[in-house]
């Protein structure tokens, strides 16, 4: 029932303007502001002022913009439809495309390392229109019938999706040359590899290093902003070459700490499109632990 109900809301919302595709999702995001917790908003402007270094009050614009922003990009995200290889440089432009065809170029397939900044839906399908083989490497969702949506849009949009546990499907992809796109941005509990950001240690997902040397494979950083005018900007970086040595554990930790570094100055340039809803401190690395 909810899967049809959101198709016939997403047939509803690909007829629309673009321009009132956004308002109404500006409405969907300032009415669903006052339904965030006190405690998730609270934590979030800590965060942001304690990362940007910012007053509480600037942090507070920060925090609201970055969560009413979700309402335009879900409505993005249901009009994924209407895109096509003959029409998305109407809605994406790319920069830096010639970074992640040098990768591929090594013919070790690739890993594109990005951030839950911008609309990170719209960058991989942006990047299968211009056809690059990215694979999407997706948290299985709660609620089956929304996962069920979304990974039909994401394979309509010409990407393969794949589960987080496909480590073993991860490898072969990328031994046919595809781009594992990752990210890398969330808190990893007791999984992950503690890495500096924003001026603390965070438990990061290791994934895109871990891969990367295990194939000799390049990772590309790759982002995506919105423009003044409505339309989007994906970012790609050069690519980073894992440094192999006996210490398998330092060169995973080392690419991390690289890629969140790059990462951070992302956000910190676009601080009010990254999600800080996300409790990205919530495991203390172990010698702070009591």
């Amino acid at each position: 029932m909810v899967y049809y109900l959101v198709k016939i809301v997403s047939h509803f919302v690909c007829i629309l303007p673009r321009a009132l595709r956004r308002n109404l999702g500006m409405v969907v995001g300032r009415l669903c502001w006052p339904l965030v917790s006190k405690k998730r908003r609270k934590m979030a402007i800590d965060n942001i002022s304690r990362s940007l270094g910012i007053a509480e009050e600037q942090a507070e614009t920060i925090a609201k913009s970055s969560g009413i922003r979700l309402g335009p990009m879900f409505m993005e995200v249901l009009h994924m439809p209407r895109l096509s290889k003959d029409n998305i440089n109407k809605y994406v432009t790319l920069r830096g495309s010639e970074h992640l065809a040098a990768a591929l170029a090594m013919g070790r397939g690739a890993v594109l390392a990005t951030a839950h900044s911008g609309n990170w839906e719209l960058l991989g399908a942006a990047l299968a229109m211009h056809g690059f083989p990215l694979v999407a490497v997706v948290q299985r969702q709660t609620n089956a019938a929304m996962d069920t949506f979304i990974n039909e849009y994401r394979t309509k949009a010409g990407m393969h999706v794949t589960y987080k546990q496909g480590v073993r499907e991860m490898v072969k992809l990328m031994g046919l040359g595809k781009i594992i796109g990752l990210l890398m941005d969330q808190d990893n509990h007791s999984d992950g590899v503690f890495v500096e950001f924003f001026g603390r240690m965070a438990s990061t997902p290791q994934g895109a290093a871990a891969l990367a040397r295990l194939n000799n494979a390049p990772i590309v950083p790759a982002f995506i902003t919105e423009n003044p005018d409505g339309t989007h900007t994906a970012i790609l970086h050069p690519p980073v070459l894992v440094t192999k040595t006996a210490d398998r554990a330092e060169d995973i930790r080392s690419t991390t700490q690289h890629l969140t570094r790059i990462i951070e100055q992302h956000i910190r340039q676009h601080p009010q499109e990254w999600f800080w809803l996300h409790n990205r401190w919530k495991t203390a690395p172990p010698d702070l632990k009591k």
